[in-house]
């Protein structure tokens, strides 16, 4: 039961509700009159400020009890303020991650396009190498036929024989013995290889000595 002067002080809040519509807002406070059905938590929801703080800010020791008719005072401003910025805050990490993601996805891209790229080049530069390689190679070698056979699978010139003029030992080892031309060639090539590695050095040899 409530003594005269809390009844008085909450009768005087019910007509200043009223009078001014139930609840005034200012830019600093809100003015809010207890409605029948009223609780601070559905107080605290309606203008997003803390239970706590209205508690804090009228004096009130139980949460779970108010009166129809009391009246409350208490301020906005602070929690405007702090979710204003939580959501700026929320919204540059935001941008800040992305901006992030983005930059490393950039830089993987560049990475991966810069690895295919000299791979590209490598593989172009080893296949250009291997042909100017093998070109030498077919040259070295018709250089030596003309210049030991002039082509004649039946040359000869004492025991030397054939397009390559291989020895009777040469062609004991290696082949070539007959007048077809490709065994006298692979006769000639496997006679090259096993002496000189390649063609290139046979002839390096031949043009400084006069023989291979």
């Amino acid at each position: 039961m409530f003594n005269i002067k809390k009844t008085l002080t909450i009768a005087a809040g019910v007509a200043g509700a009223l009078a001014f519509g139930g609840a005034h807002a200012s830019a600093d406070t809100t003015d809010y009159v207890v409605q029948s059905g009223d609780t601070l938590n559905k107080i605290s929801a309606k203008y997003n400020v803390s239970v706590d703080k209205i508690a804090a800010q009228n004096n009130i020791s139980n949460v779970n009890w108010i009166v129809t008719g009391q009246h409350l005072s208490f301020a906005t401003d602070d929690t405007t303020s702090t979710q204003t910025a939580s959501t700026t805050t929320a919204a540059a990490d935001t941008s800040s991650t992305t901006q992030a993601a983005s930059t490393t996805s950039s830089t993987d891209n560049t990475a991966s396009t810069s690895t295919q790229t000299a791979s590209i080049t490598t593989a172009a530069t080893s296949s250009t190498t291997t042909s100017s390689s093998s070109s030498s190679e077919t040259a070295a070698l018709n250089a030596l036929i003309a210049r030991e056979s002039s082509g004649n699978v039946n040359a000869t010139n004492g025991q030397y024989y054939g397009l390559g003029q291989l020895s009777a030992q040469a062609r004991s080892i290696y082949g070539g013995n007959t007048a077809d031309y490709n065994d006298q060639l692979n006769a000639m090539k496997a006679y090259i290889a096993a002496r000189y590695g390649t063609a290139v050095n046979a002839l390096a040899h031949s043009n400084s000595t006069g023989w291979y």
